[in-house]
């Protein structure tokens, strides 16, 4: 009996995967934005649930995704300049890191 399931159908060609992505640099920028967003929306959602709940455990969710994207908003190094914000959306949102992490400490001295 074998191990691994053969398939008929080759695999695709590293040339091609390349191809697709220097065809549309755009693509991977706006994507890249669209996902740092993303994760900036998720921890502004769980940010709202912790001030509700108040538990140590939404607090440490909400604590780790706005580390989470603090480190989304480094400065980029090269080749990834074109999948990060903005150089002033990235200002804002940074300054917007440090209020939720003061945030969050004002809620954990209050469950304390």
């Amino acid at each position: 009996m074998p191990l691994a399931i053969s398939s008929t159908a080759p695999a695709a060609k590293p040339e091609s995967r390349r191809l697709a992505t220097t065809l549309s640099p755009t693509f991977g920028s706006a994507y890249s934005i669209a996902e740092i967003n993303a994760y900036i929306a998720i921890r502004d959602q769980l940010l709202a649930e912790a001030e509700q709940l108040r538990t140590g455990a939404k607090l440490a969710s909400t604590a780790l995704a706005n580390d989470f994207v603090l480190g989304c908003l480094q400065p980029p190094r090269p080749p990834y300049e074109a999948q990060c914000l903005p150089e002033t959306d990235a200002i804002r949102e940074r300054k917007r890191c440090e209020a939720v992490r003061n945030r969050i400490a004002q809620l954990r001295d209050n469950v304390a």
